[in-house]
């Protein structure tokens, strides 16, 4: 058979496509390694928190679905418990500039301030390279990450995918199940579920 040159290229082209540059997060196994600037500018890399249980939580202050557990002191409740438990709770926003939710620096610190939240850190990820690294897709989408490292929770907060903040009197929070299994040497019971809310507003560019 006579090497077609140009067939070649496209499907190498093809391959590199459905390839992705960096293996998507998996339970069981070592949380993804990510560096991001944080809302006062300082650079912040997971490896800063070896050996502390980390909550990661995709935000956008605009989308209908943050609203609901923040307007309401839900978010900013299981904050401040498990801030307060020793948990390093790291919101990150992957809004790109001009897309509902993107927060420079100075904007960041403000929103904080304004809703009270309790979270270790915001990070920001205009670019979308951690979002995308942990296939962030809704706001709020969240990752539990154990004091060795390993990724043992990812999906939605509750068991209630709905912007009505009454739905959070009978929602079973999984995110406060999966650290208090963390906290007794339990394997986490639900490790993932389904995630809900706002499409994480990626810039389409990138």
């Amino acid at each position: 058979m006579m090497f077609d040159r140009r067939l070649f290229l496209a499907l190498v082209a093809v391959s590199a496509l459905a390839t992705p540059a960096m293996a998507a997060p998996v339970i069981g196994q070592p949380a993804p390694a990510f560096r991001a600037v944080d809302a006062d500018g300082r650079t912040r890399a997971l490896a800063d928190f070896k050996g502390r249980t980390v909550v990661l939580e995709w935000t956008n202050n605009g989308c209908p679905y943050v609203q609901k557990h923040y307007n309401s002191g839900h978010m900013q409740g299981l904050q401040k418990q498990a801030t307060a438990d020793g948990v390093v709770w790291l919101s990150i926003i992957s809004s790109a500039p001009g897309f509902q939710g993107y927060l420079t620096g100075p904007q960041a610190r403000q929103w904080k301030t304004k809703v009270g939240a309790f979270s270790s850190d915001v990070l920001l990820d205009p670019k979308g390279v951690v979002g995308r690294t942990y296939g962030a897709r809704a706001t709020p989408h969240m990752f539990v990450i154990d004091r060795a490292g390993t990724l043992v929770y990812m999906g939605g907060i509750d068991d209630q995918p709905t912007p009505d903040p009454d739905s959070l009197k009978v929602a079973k929070n999984y995110v406060t199940a999966a650290l208090a299994d963390v906290k007794a040497g339990r394997p986490v019971a639900q490790a993932a579920s389904a995630p809900y809310g706002c499409s994480v507003k990626y810039s389409s560019a990138e």
